[in-house]
């Protein structure tokens, strides 16, 4: 009986404390909804009186410009040298000295690796006592005293049989000289596995040679920006084998047509390697940096999210437009948009809060502070008289406290891109 008694009791106590929590949260809540309903009539009405006596808000302009999106490509290339080659022997046999070392920098026509030329020396020996016996014979003919006891025809044979004699004393001599390999060009040689004694053919890679004066980096860039790279612009490498290390180059040659499988084209970049770090064969990281479409640039501030999107304040006579935009990118507090506005427009930048449709605007004095834009200039105040100079004068809230006051004649901060629920 005590038991149950105690539990109706505790049951009592808890409905009555329950009660009470729930008559003070209707009361709050009532409360709350009679301050708002003030709020919201007395801001009407301070409205009402603002909109009979068509003052203008306080902005702070911003004058439009035109800039070109920027558009980043980046690849992978790879290095080559600006000439090289594989060295071979024009023929085989044996060899008999090597004149290079790997590393070694040579000139153009330095003896690399020389063969056995035996045979050849003897050919060129015996083409030049054939030359010799023609031109004696020759000679001989031309001095005889007995008029016509040599006819033309032998004379001309003769004379015929020299120059055969030293067209095959040419012969020999080159093929003399092609006992001997030389540099093509000027450059730094490679590793040889030939030593002296060694039998090579004609096919048989003595080494290699490369000009690493300056090098080419070929990679492949989208379809997409064909006809935006051309010859000479300016771009950055990034050598993979060392990271953070930035070289400068520029588009040397770019090819003639596009692949039709990856729908990329090659562009070769060049690069001056006077210091000689880098070497043929390396990979790059290329970063490129192209000029895209044109759009109008606005400051982030004078941007707004509303139920249907983003939108600025454009001033036209005088007074405020809802223009709406779309964000294409941004860069260092200011944003390249896609919108129905042409350069020299002005945009209200701060005190976009205070602004509404046909709303009638004045511009700050923080103006020449803030948003000078000097590309193109503002207009004089006198040339655009419904956009005077005015002396900045608080402004007092009537969603606020009486004795809460925002000076507009004191620097802003810069806002926050508002998400759409916070703007509304």
């Amino acid at each position: 009986m005590r038991t149950s008694f105690s539990c109706t009791l505790a049951f009592f106590s808890t409905l009555l404390f329950c009660g009470q929590r729930l008559l003070k949260y209707i009361f709050l809540n009532v409360a709350l909804l009679l301050l708002s309903a003030c709020g919201s009539e007395t801001a009407s009405k301070n409205g009402a009186d603002r909109g009979a006596k068509n003052e203008p808000v306080e902005i702070i302009p911003y004058t439009v410009n035109v800039r070109p999106e920027s558009v980043e490509v980046q690849a992978v290339g790879t290095a080559r040298a600006e000439q090289a080659a594989v060295i071979r022997a024009d023929d085989g046999g044996e060899v008999t000295a090597v004149y290079f070392q790997a590393g070694d920098l040579v000139s153009k026509g330095d003896v690399l690796l020389a063969l056995e030329l035996d045979e050849e020396s003897l050919a060129v020996d015996q083409a030049r006592v054939a030359v010799k016996d023609a031109e004696q014979l020759i000679a001989r003919f031309a001095g005889s005293k007995l008029p016509g006891a040599i006819s033309d025809t032998r004379i001309d044979e003769v004379k015929i049989a020299a120059e055969a004699a030293r067209i095959e004393l040419s012969l020999a001599e080159l093929a003399l000289d092609r006992r001997q390999v030389r540099a093509p060009f000027s450059g730094i040689v490679g590793l040889t596995n030939i030593d002296a004694g060694a039998r090579i053919t004609a096919e048989t890679e003595i080494t290699r040679l490369d000009d690493r004066s300056v090098l080419y980096v070929d990679f492949q860039a989208p379809e997409q920006v064909y006809g935006r790279i051309v010859s000479g612009d300016k771009i950055d490498i990034e050598p993979f084998s060392s990271a953070g290390t930035i070289y400068s180059a520029k588009v040397h040659k770019i090819d003639s047509r596009i692949d039709e499988v990856s729908r990329s084209f090659t562009v070769r970049a060049e690069i001056d390697n006077g210091d000689d770090k880098l070497r043929p064969g390396m990979s790059f990281k290329i970063k490129l940096q192209l000029p895209g479409q044109a759009y109008p640039v606005v400051p982030e501030a004078a941007i707004i999210w509303g139920g249907d999107g983003a939108y600025v304040w454009l001033v036209e006579d005088g007074k405020a437009q809802r223009v709406s935009v779309t964000i294409v990118s941004r860069d260092k507090g200011q944003v390249l948009v896609r919108a129905p506005i042409s350069e020299g427009s002005i945009v209200v930048a701060e005190g976009v809060q205070k602004v509404r449709e046909g709303t009638s605007l004045a511009f700050s004095e923080l103006y020449s502070e803030l948003y000078t834009s000097p590309e193109p200039p503002m207009p004089e105040p006198s040339s655009t008289p419904a956009l005077e100079m005015q002396k900045a004068e608080p402004y007092v809230d009537p969603l606020l406290k009486a004795d809460t006051i925002i000076d507009t004649g004191a620097k802003p901060n810069q806002p926050t891109e508002a998400s759409p629920s916070e703007a509304l």
